[in-house]
């Protein structure tokens, strides 16, 4: 039985990088179930690196920094799929070249381009595909599990994922206005991921997460592709502007006696 209801859907996802990133497990979840998967990579080099990994299924460049490539994309992926069921986003980029800094030491280039690249890129695809989105699609975007903790080794990254959030809410009333298009997100704890791993003393925030983790365990980035599925299925269908956090329970256990107070202290 095809309980998600995904079987010969069509669905476009950005952001694959290699056999680690969210996009690469969402986008096996979606193939096993029988969907059609369109890939769109960053760049031609990424292109060539990930012919391995996906065969024979389409992969299309763009760079959602450039709002031409955005439109050149639409209109090549048009001429060949006149529908589409549903949209993956996963893209994230900060620039930690320089090292970890204070949050207010953040320059201007730095945050705007994050914010193009990490957020805007969300309203701007979706505005591109919305004539090619079946009016019941779903669109599917990844932040983390929260925007509170002052983490200073993610840096701005967690305010611009706020505003990833907050655009939920006015994509999917935007988009009410003509169709029932819906808008989600899968908000992670902390994933193994190549994008994870330019983070600066990002090891040592994992290991500390498995300890939090009531089962001992971190998050496996499956289980969030796992959700991602979900969401695009019309198993889903009543979630609209919501964030499901995937982080094992690590919220509920801060405070756990073995953690506060070791016994080998």
């Amino acid at each position: 039985m095809d309980y998600l209801d995904l079987k010969n859907k069509t669905f476009l996802v950005f952001g694959l990088a290699n056999r680690k990133s969210v996009a690469w497990h969402v986008g096996r979840v979606l193939r096993e179930v029988g969907a059609e998967v369109i890939w769109v990579v960053r760049s031609e080099a990424r292109r060539d690196e990930v012919r391995k990994l996906v065969g024979d299924a389409p992969v299309f460049v763009c760079d959602v920094e450039n709002e031409e490539e955005i439109e050149v994309l639409q209109q090549t992926i048009a001429q060949d799929w006149s529908r589409l069921d549903g949209l993956v986003h996963s893209i994230a980029f900060a620039e930690y070249e320089g090292g970890v800094k204070p949050f207010h030491e953040t320059t201007k280039r730095e945050f705007l381009r994050a914010v193009d690249i990490s957020c805007y890129s969300l309203l701007a695809i979706s505005r591109a595909f919305q004539r090619l989105l079946d009016t019941e699609a779903s669109v599917v975007t990844i932040s983390i599990s929260t925007t509170r903790m002052a983490s200073e080794n993610y840096g701005y990254m967690a305010p611009i994922k706020a505003a990833l959030d907050s655009s939920l809410a006015f994509l999917a009333k935007s988009f009410s206005r003509f169709s029932s298009v819906r808008f989600n997100a899968v908000a992670p704890g902390l994933l193994k991921t190549s994008a994870s791993a330019g983070i600066p003393g990002y090891v040592d925030s994992y290991l500390y997460a498995e300890r939090v983790i009531p089962r001992g365990k971190a998050v496996q980035t499956e289980e969030v592709a796992n959700t991602v599925a979900f969401l695009l299925s019309p198993r889903s269908s009543g979630i609209n502007a919501q964030q499901i956090v995937i982080d094992a329970g690590m919220s509920i256990n801060y405070f756990d006696r073995d953690i506060v107070a070791p016994e080998d202290q």
